[in-house]
């Protein structure tokens, strides 16, 4: 169904953004090394070393893979829940995969936030497919 489809694409739009988040703040570090005497020198040497960087241009060409999914799931998703959906599951990849790559989790309090968001995910979901079933049904 559409529904399914447009959940699909917000899910793979928030693994793109999610997983890659913590691969960027990795891909990124050494960046405070570079220095240069003014700013536009600085700019430019700080551009050059993500963009040869392998560790960080890969991942952020996936994030940008996302953000085209996002804008073409957009043109066709109700905004009231394609942005809650897109944000709260990337947020959510961000922290698994953090945790993954041995970042700091949060403890109970974030596991709390992961269900409580979970559970607000679940009713604009819910509440999504509600209303498209009484739009079809001419209610």
């Amino acid at each position: 169904s559409r529904v399914a489809a447009e959940l699909l694409s917000l899910l793979l739009v928030s693994v793109l953004w999610g997983c890659t988040n913590p691969l960027l703040k990795r891909g990124a570090e050494g960046i405070e090394h570079v220095t240069k005497t003014n700013r536009a020198a600085q700019l430019l040497a700080e551009v050059k070393f993500l963009f040869l960087n392998l560790k960080y241009l890969v991942p952020f060409l996936l994030n940008q893979c996302g953000s085209l999914v996002y804008y073409y799931t957009l043109s066709t998703t109700d905004l009231s829940l394609a942005v809650p959906v897109a944000n709260s599951l990337t947020f959510l990849c961000t922290m698994i995969t953090g945790k993954l790559l041995g970042e700091e989790f949060g403890g109970k309090q974030a596991v709390m936030g992961m269900f409580l968001t979970m559970a607000g995910i679940t009713l604009c979901v819910m509440s999504s497919i509600n209303d498209t079933q009484t739009l079809g049904s001419g209610i």
